[in-house]
């Protein structure tokens, strides 16, 4: 069962990133305030959720919400500023883009810079315990994963249709084969070493 808030009279925003893991595509990121009555019983870590049902929840979010936010950095910048300051830095992106500013932040997570001058919390496997970092991994999850079915149609060979560009075994082969694209992380172990 998800927890509605933290603090039960500030407004709140749930934040969670989506994509870290990935060899290819940028890191997406979301923030969410939920009114505090929302429920929905499909809710939850979007790992453990069908992709269906991700994409239910996503139009229902969006529709209730009080605001949200989507936002991405680039596999280029993930190069230059490493994968977990790239993570932060779309959390803040995706905070920006609230039409409503909120007066604390959970996080899912560990790790996190201050954004503005808005206390947040970190929250260890967040997104299956606070109802607004689910709503967020549930956004952040479904915009990537549109973001490289659509690369997918210009680079079929590497699965992204399928793998959505993490580390499997198809698409290691297929970097094998094919090399990287400019849509790879080059700071990435794109293959293991040769043992």
């Amino acid at each position: 069962m998800l927890l509605p808030y933290l603090h039960k009279n500030k407004i709140e925003a749930g934040c969670d990133e989506a994509g870290r893991g990935c060899l290819s595509g940028p890191v997406c990121a979301a923030a969410v305030i939920l009114p505090p009555t929302f429920h929905n019983d499909l809710l939850n870590d979007s790992k453990k959720i069908k992709e269906k049902d991700r994409y239910a929840l996503r139009t229902i979010i969006e529709a209730e919400a009080i605001a949200f936010g989507v936002a991405m950095v680039s596999e280029k910048e993930i190069d230059e500023i490493n994968i977990l300051n790239a993570s932060i830095l779309a959390m803040h992106k995706a905070l920006q883009q609230l039409q409503q500013q909120p007066e604390f932040i959970l996080v899912d997570g560990n790790r996190f810079k201050p954004y503005q001058t808005i206390p947040h919390e970190c929250v260890i496997k967040g997104d299956g315990k606070y109802s607004a970092i689910a709503a967020a991994s549930i956004l952040a999850k479904t915009y990537r994963d549109d973001y490289m079915l659509n690369l997918h149609q210009q680079f079929p060979q590497y699965g992204w249709v399928s793998n959505k560009g993490y580390p499997t075994k198809a698409h290691r082969a297929a970097i094998k084969v094919h090399g990287a694209t400019v849509h790879h992380r080059m700071s990435f172990r794109l293959l293991p070493e040769e043992g």
